[in-house]
């Protein structure tokens, strides 16, 4: 018979007889458990212990109230006084009940100040066995209680059913001032301190006094200049990890916390806070001055330098000041020639985005800026803003040359140009120079090719907005010219002033080389290629090439075999709008071009100049077998089959 001897706190308790083998009682003291249960791998250090254990799996002892199963009879039986309400020990010296006396025993310890079990690693005593495993999870790290919802892990159950408040909101702590409610009695211990005032946690430094532990922890940081908090991305280091969280939001593009107006999200609810004075007007900074209000506090600051003329960002190339740094970082552009805006449907690019947004309005057509008085919208406020001055018909800038009056300064002073000359406005490719930089850019288009105004119906772009609003008129058949001698109306004035000198018989630009006269300039360019030879465009398909574009174009209808100028009475159609043109002077009966002579009309100029013939005596078909000579090619073509003997 072997006899031993359990150590509790250095002392012999008691003496243990064993008459089996005494190994398997050395393994109490060694903790050594070789015995595996084959249902949930938990090990034990006799076969005994594990047998027992087995009762667990095979339900021997199972309660019918709740289907719990016991290890053996004896602790069933405790088990159904948890059901019964049976608590047969009573403490003698709190009343307190317990429904086993192992319970009573390790409950008399708090009484008699007895804590037996003490932790081998950091000597900390305590009064129940249990308490001491508890605490010897801090050692070894264990955490056997894990969450259903989100797998978190808890070395003691109280923590795991506190931590349950996060998945169900569960608050049952109340402020009995407030009614405010907390998951956890700690978070309500310290929000009392809000309504008593209690700061109990004095700065050692600079005597400031703190409610809670923890904000003079991070307090002290302020003295010692510690930032534990490290950004892992850019090493940036904080005092409180709070900041770190936010901060990470920087590198991660979080925002959390979103509008509820205009679903716009931000990193901050600070920032959250201050855009909600967007959609509430709310402006609590009132400027002392002048009573003016801001939204925002950076805004009354920048507005003073209004009234203190401080202007603290200076320019290092001009050393012109700004009362703002952004309007600094945009005057410097100007230095360094940066347009970082850049449009997506023309790549116009701008030194700031306003302007940028601005111009987009040229494409989409948005006139957001109305005027109150006459409807007419406006891209821009300022436009508006000049526009409202037609209505009082206040025009207090006055020409001393014309007497012309401007709403504006800076219009008198532009069209001052108009008597000087002066064109300060100069191209930096071809050197030409304008009176207007408005002008200039137009030009510039000459030279890059940007044509950003595109026609929404046939999509053509041009240059200028005021050619996009010409071109328009084709679509719209707007004709708003008309002439006052015939009545014909014209879509554009030059048509109309062209057409003039039909009836003035006007013909100012004449050739050099032949002396034909024109009514246009255009029309005398054009004939000059004649005399030169010139043809410029060249057809992609069979290289024939042609001395003007719309020559090309038209020639372009016989590879496509296009003809997109269908006549309104017959529906006939032409590839070329001057065909149409000329065939509808069939169903008008329009003869425009009448002799100078007889006074004989013709629909057609070609029909005029072979009549004028006539009167001239001119035959330019002259036969190359006998010489004789016509007035019109078809002559000579008749003619011709005397020669050849052909019969039609």
């Amino acid at each position: 018979m072997l006899s031993c001897a359990l150590h509790c706190s250095g002392e012999s308790l008691f003496e243990v007889k064993i008459e089996d083998d005494s190994s398997d009682h050395s393994r109490l003291h060694t903790q050594e458990n070789q015995y595996t249960c084959t249902q949930c791998e938990k090990r034990f250090s006799s076969q005994a212990v594990l047998c027992q254990h087995m009762n667990i799996h095979e339900g021997k002892y199972t309660c019918t109230e709740c289907g719990k199963c016991c290890e053996y009879h004896s602790r069933l039986a405790v088990h159904r006084r948890s059901h019964l309400g049976e608590k047969l020990f009573e403490c003698t010296v709190c009343g307190k009940r317990f429904t086993q006396s192992h319970n009573l025993v390790e409950h008399s310890k708090i009484h008699h100040g007895e804590k037996a079990y003490k932790c081998q690693l950091c000597n900390k005593s305590f009064n129940v066995s249990g308490s001491l495993s508890r605490h010897m999870r801090f050692h070894t790290g264990e955490k056997p209680y894990k969450c259903s919802v989100c797998n978190k892990a808890f070395a003691w159950s109280s923590r795991l059913n506190t931590h349950m408040r996060v998945h169900t909101g569960e608050k049952p702590h109340k402020c009995s001032v407030c009614n405010k409610t907390f998951a956890w009695s700690t978070d309500l211990n310290n929000h009392m301190r809000v309504h008593t005032g209690e700061k109990p946690y004095k700065c050692s430094v600079c005597n400031k006094a703190f409610a809670w532990s923890t904000t003079l922890n991070t307090h002290m940081r302020v003295h010692t200049g510690e930032k534990p908090y490290k950004c892992q991305v850019c090493n940036k280091s904080f005092r409180v990890s709070g900041s770190l969280s936010y901060h990470m939001r920087v590198h991660t593009g979080e925002k959390p916390h979103k509008c509820s107006v205009c679903n716009k999200a931000f990193a901050w609810s600070k920032n959250l806070n201050i855009h909600m004075r967007v959609h509430t007007g709310d402006k609590p900074y009132k400027c002392s001055v002048c009573n003016k209000a801001f939204a925002w506090s950076t805004r009354l600051n920048i507005h003073m330098r209004v009234h203190t003329g401080e202007k603290p960002y200076k320019c290092s190339v001009c050393s012109k000041a700004f009362i703002r740094s952004s309007f600094l970082n945009t005057h410097m552009r100007v230095h360094t020639g940066e347009k970082p805006y850049k449009c997506s449907m023309c790549n116009k690019a701008f030194t700031e985005s306003s302007s940028l947004n601005t111009h987009m309005r040229v494409h989409t057509g948005e006139k957001p800026h109305k005027c109150s008085v006459c409807n007419k919208a406006f891209r821009r406020s300022t436009d508006l803003n000049r526009h409202m001055r037609v209505h009082p018909g206040e025009k207090p800038h006055k020409c001393s040359v014309c007497n012309k009056a401007f709403t504006e300064s800076s219009s008198l002073n532009t069209h001052m140009r108009v008597h000087t000359g002066e064109k300060p406005y100069k191209c930096s490719v071809c050197n030409k120079a304008f009176a207007w930089s408005n002008d200039l850019n137009i030009h510039m288009r000459i030279h890059t090719q940007e044509k950003p105004h595109k026609c929404s119906v046939c999509n053509e772009a041009f240059a200028c907005s005021k050619d996009l609003n010409i071109h328009m008129r084709i679509h719209t058949g707007e004709t708003p010219y008309k002439c006052s001698v015939c009545n014909k109306a014209f879509a554009w004035s030059t048509d109309l002033n062209i057409h003039m000198r039909i009836h003035t018989v006007e013909k100012p630009h004449k050739c050099s080389v032949c002396n034909k006269a024109f009514a246009c300039p255009m029309d005398l360019n054009i004939h000059m290629r004649i005399h030169t030879g010139e043809t410029p465009y060249k057809c992609s398909v069979c290289n024939k090439a042609f001395a003007w574009s719309t020559d090309l174009n038209i020639h372009m209808r016989v590879h496509t075999g296009e003809k997109p100028h269908k006549c309104s009475v017959c529906s006939m159609a032409f590839a070329c709008p001057m065909d149409l043109k000329i065939h509808m002077r069939i169903h008008a009966g329009e003869t425009p071009h009448k002799c100078s002579v007889c006074n004989k009309a013709f629909a057609w100029s070609t029909d005029l100049n072979i009549h004028m013939r006539i009167h001239t005596g001119e035959k330019p078909h002259k036969c190359s077998v006998c010489n004789k000579a016509f007035t019109q090619s078809f002559s000579l073509n008749t003619h011709m089959r005397v020669h050849t003997e052909e019969k039609p």
